[in-house]
């Protein structure tokens, strides 16, 4: 479908009972769903993102983010509390560094399955479409 195309609607008011009950019981309760939205909006900015692809090499403090990320120490600080607050990054001090890690392997899973669906080659060429038609 491109942007010159129109959605299709439905024209018929039936309510079909049976799919209503499978949507509600596959819907989530608002406590996740607030969660979940949480977590989906801690991905909506780039600098986040770009902070947890760094850490999908392995750990690194504060300082080594910053450069990588060319931000300044106080602005990857706070991404960082955002997200871990969220755990979806944790910590561990050694000495005076501190060093920030993905907190376990459903925030890389949950970063890679993103990425593969804008990778996918119909999103890459529907999306060129878009911007350049």
């Amino acid at each position: 479908m491109t942007k010159n195309t129109p959605p299709p609607r439905c024209t018929d008011n039936h309510i079909h009972r049976e799919a209503v009950e499978q949507a509600l019981a596959a819907m989530v309760d608002g406590w996740t769903a607030t969660r979940l939205a949480q977590v989906f909006g801690a991905l909506s900015d780039p600098s986040r993102v770009r902070l947890i692809s760094a850490l999908l090499g392995g750990e690194l403090c504060v300082h080594d983010l910053a450069a990588a990320l060319g931000m300044s120490h106080s602005a990857v600080s706070h991404q960082l509390r955002l997200l871990r607050s969220l755990n979806l990054v944790r910590y561990r001090k050694e000495g005076r560094v501190v060093y920030y890690s993905l907190d376990d392997e459903h925030v890389e899973h949950l970063f890679r399955m993103g990425l593969d669906h804008i990778r996918h080659p119909e999103k890459i060429i529907e999306e060129a479409n878009n911007h350049h038609g």
